[in-house]
């Protein structure tokens, strides 16, 4: 029986199916065992101007390989932190915690290499990465395939099929349509690709590794900045920091609060002694120590209020990003708000615009990011604290003091709530941040920042000219 695929004038999409795949399914009858786009996806590429190959396989374009399973032995800090899977798509990913040296596993097998391509295997599946020098050489979780290519050329090009719309709903469904729940290595070798020839794979494989390029200089600039913050307040490590506890052999941490400076505040979370050690360094070494919500830093502090969300399909709404996403160059977001039912608080609560400055506002409290060119005119989560700098001489510099270990200390503290941590915009505004003695370095600060920013926004247009070759030239080619 030939699977043919129609989309009705109403939207209605259908199609048939044999006998064969409705009994190898478990004798399934629902629609959503068998998904449409995927075996539209198998249509158009069988259908396309070249030759398929494999991704995996004996004859396939790459070998591939997971970590094995081990018993993780915790500290406080090593020499070997260690990453989640799910972070593989983060532009700067920071570790989920330390590692032992007794850990009884080959770390050097959970290293990652320069030239790889990483795909998350388990939980949220399919999201796909590209190993510059960002990544090169981390240690991440077993539970993370590691795919070699046979040659150099095939690796942006993969990649991009990966990323594609078309190459990813192929990737998460097998040749019946059917979404799977785990990728193992073995599962490549029956996902189908276009061999394309050299000449194509190579342009696509040189944007691909140019935008990757750009974001390694991208952190490297984050670094600088970061690092000239430090000299110039003289900051040394949070755990190097001298505090004052009441009891030093305690179990616990114990302190003493002075009546006074309660600030109506009882949760013992927002007096720690490191907060107050922090803020007592800030005004020894800079000029002025002010806040966040001060005229000379910020605007406005945006807090959105909770709505129900009506969304609707991709080109009618307005994209819509969640806390999660904000640290991606550009997140997959299959969400969108609808224009005519949302326009107002969008407008009003949920718009961004290039270097506003976005602060999560609960779960995880205080992961922040610089909002790129590409992402203006995006909604984000009402669970993001929208910032909007003074200006743009100073929106750079307030991003690397709050994404400083020292700046995310003094933002947490601010944290309440028993059943769910958060802050809000009266929480954000009160954020201690240091004004530097030497205006220069504060200048620089802020323009190593910006010009960060927008190598990310030139790496993303590089990544979309790769991905239109891909879609042009290779899975719509006829």
């Amino acid at each position: 029986m030939v699977n043919n695929i129609t989309e009705s004038k109403d939207s209605l999409k259908w199609c048939s199916v044999s006998l064969a795949d409705v009994i190898s399914r478990g004798k399934r009858l629902e629609a959503s065992v068998f998904d449409v786009e995927a075996k539209r996806a198998r249509q158009i590429i069988a259908n396309g101007k070249y030759p398929l190959t494999t991704i995996g396989g004996e004859k396939g374009l790459t070998t591939s390989y997971t970590g094995a399973r081990f018993k993780r032995i915790w500290v406080e800090n090593s020499d070997m932190p260690i990453y989640q899977p799910s972070t593989i798509v983060d532009i700067k990913p920071t570790p989920d915690g330390y590692i032992s040296h007794l850990t009884q596993t080959n770390i050097d097998a959970l290293r990652v290499h320069k030239g790889q391509i990483l795909m998350t295997c388990s939980g949220t599946i399919g999201k796909v990465s590209y190993v510059s020098e960002t990544l090169n050489d981390l240690i991440f979780s077993h539970d993370l395939l590691r795919i070699d290519c046979k040659h150099n050329v095939d690796q942006g090009y993969i990649y991009a099929y990966l990323k594609s719309k078309i190459g990813n709903k192929i990737l998460l469904t097998n040749s019946y349509g059917a979404v799977i729940t785990h990728i193992e290595p073995e599962h490549l070798s029956s996902v189908p690709i276009p061999n394309a020839p050299d000449e194509v794979k190579g342009k696509i494989n040189d944007l691909v590794v140019e935008s990757y390029k750009l974001r390694d200089e991208s952190n490297d600039l984050i670094d600088e900045a970061t690092e000239l913050l430090i000299q110039e307040l003289k900051l040394p490590p949070i755990k190097d920091f001298n505090v004052d506890y009441y009891k030093m052999d305690a179990s616990v941490g114990t302190f003493s609060i002075k009546l006074s400076h309660m600030c109506g505040r009882a949760d013992a979370s927002y007096h720690v002694p490191i907060v107050a050690a922090i803020v007592e360094h800030l005004n020894k070494y800079a000029a002025e120590v002010t806040n966040i919500g001060d005229k000379r830093i910020s605007k406005d502090i945006i807090l959105a209020g909770v709505f129900k969300r009506t969304y609707v399909e991709e080109g009618y709404g307005y994209p819509f990003l969640g806390g999660k996403e904000i640290t991606q160059l550009n997140p997959k977001t299959e969400k969108y708000l609808s224009k005519p039912i949302h326009k107002k608080r969008y407008e009003k609560e949920l718009k961004v615009t290039e270097n506003t400055i976005l602060v999560t506002d609960r779960g995880t409290i205080g992961i922040t990011t610089l909002v790129p060119k590409q992402w203006n005119g995006y909604a984000v989560s009402q669970n993001v604290l929208k910032l909007i700098p003074a200006n743009e001489k100073i929106a750079g510099y307030i991003y690397i003091f709050l994404n400083s270990e020292w700046g995310n200390e003094l933002v947490r503290r601010q944290t309440y709530g028993s059943v769910v941590d958060m802050i809000d915009n009266n929480s954000l505004a009160s954020v201690e941040i240091p004004l530097l003695k030497n205006e220069d370095i504060q200048k620089k600060i802020n323009g190593l920042a910006l010009e960060a920013n927008k190598k990310r926004y030139e790496a993303y247009l590089l990544e979309q000219e790769a991905l239109r070759i891909m879609d042009e030239e290779v899975i719509y080619a006829r």
